[in-house]
């Protein structure tokens, strides 16, 4: 029941983003006047937990919930506590999400009941005003008790911080201090072509070879191969005892080893995220009670995946890569 992609590789890991919505507008991600999809577009809870099993049966181990915020969606905590039953019967080995921690106050101790082990928390910045400005419409101070309340839960808690250039870039050094104090990850992602904003990436954009250098001047770092599942590769910090990620799409993209595919909210399935090429399972999944016909479209879907992405920043390139935000497809 493996899914195998042309290239041999074994897709184990499905990330779901179970909304578009989002209740920040981050610059480098999205517009603030964002058009989002209508309500009647999405799929059903029950829907996204029929994908999803299907998925599971097929050989999926790891499930990752995104968004958009997957914690704006109404009702989101009934589709985790469904997919829980995949933990409890041993076919699921991780069930996981990513958030910006703006609702992680309200459901840390509810994911935490449900099987959730640990999250993904976006952060860019720990300065109050930068972080307003750049998601337009967060505040900190929330964050913050999201990850404290996801802390008490006994969640583990890595932060994922997208490197931008004249922004944060000074800043990550006391970020990982902060982050390796509390016992969290940190991981470092460069800013990727996807989607329409207002501004130019260009500007934004910072390879993370020379993020690495500039923080060798400071730590000791040493590669190491522990693995989560996804794209990063860490390394040992000798002068905090914590581990640092490197997610480098850009510079070093992590193709050769993909093991994932995304599913957006209206049953769009995207075999890799900076290609174009996507599936309908929506029509199979809604043609018939059984699940034979999605299966089928799904196999047909893996035999497309491609070998890689193609990102390219650079001033003659202006207009994105990929003409999806981030949003409808999660990172």
């Amino acid at each position: 029941m493996n899914m195998i992609d042309p290239f041999g590789r074994t897709i184990s890991y499905l990330r779901v983003s179970v909304t578009d919505r989002c209740d920040f507008r981050c610059t480098y991600c999205m517009a603030e006047d964002m058009a989002f999809l209508p309500k009647k577009d999405l799929l059903s809870l029950e829907e996204l937990d029929r994908l999803c099993t299907v998925f599971i049966e097929k050989g999926v181990r790891k499930l990752r919930l995104t968004g958009g915020e997957p914690l704006v969606r109404k009702n989101i905590m009934h589709l985790v506590r469904q997919l829980s039953r995949h933990l409890d019967s041993g076919a699921l080995e991780e069930l996981t999400l990513t958030t910006n921690g703006s609702q992680l106050s309200r459901f840390a101790a509810e994911l935490a009941d449900c099987g959730v082990k640990r999250i993904n928390v976006s952060l860019d910045t720990l300065d109050a005003d930068k972080f307003h400005k750049i998601t337009r419409w967060g505040h900190l101070d929330k964050v913050m008790q999201g990850i404290d309340a996801a802390q008490a839960a006994g969640l583990k808690v890595k932060l994922n911080a997208v490197a931008l250039r004249d922004f944060n870039d000074v800043e990550l050094p006391e970020m990982m201090r902060w982050a390796h104090g509390r016992g969290m990850d940190l991981t470092v992602i460069e800013t990727m072509p996807m989607g329409e904003i207002e501004g130019d990436r260009t500007d934004q954009y910072l390879p993370l070879s020379l993020l690495r250098a500039s923080l060798e001047r400071q730590f000791t770092l040493t590669d190491i191969p522990f693995k989560t599942g996804g794209p990063a590769r860490y390394v040992h910090v000798a002068e905090t005892g914590g581990r640092l990620g490197f997610i480098t799409p850009m510079t070093h993209n992590f193709c050769e080893s993909c093991n994932r595919v995304r599913l957006t909210c209206t049953g769009t399935l995207y075999m890799c995220l900076g290609q174009e090429d996507a599936a309908d399972l929506r029509a199979p999944l809604r043609a018939s009670e059984g699940n034979e016909l999605v299966a089928a479209a799904i196999d047909e879907a893996i035999g497309r995946k491609p070998k890689g992405h193609d990102f390219i920043i650079d001033r003659r390139t202006s207009r994105p890569s990929v003409s999806r935000h981030m949003s409808v497809t999660g990172g």
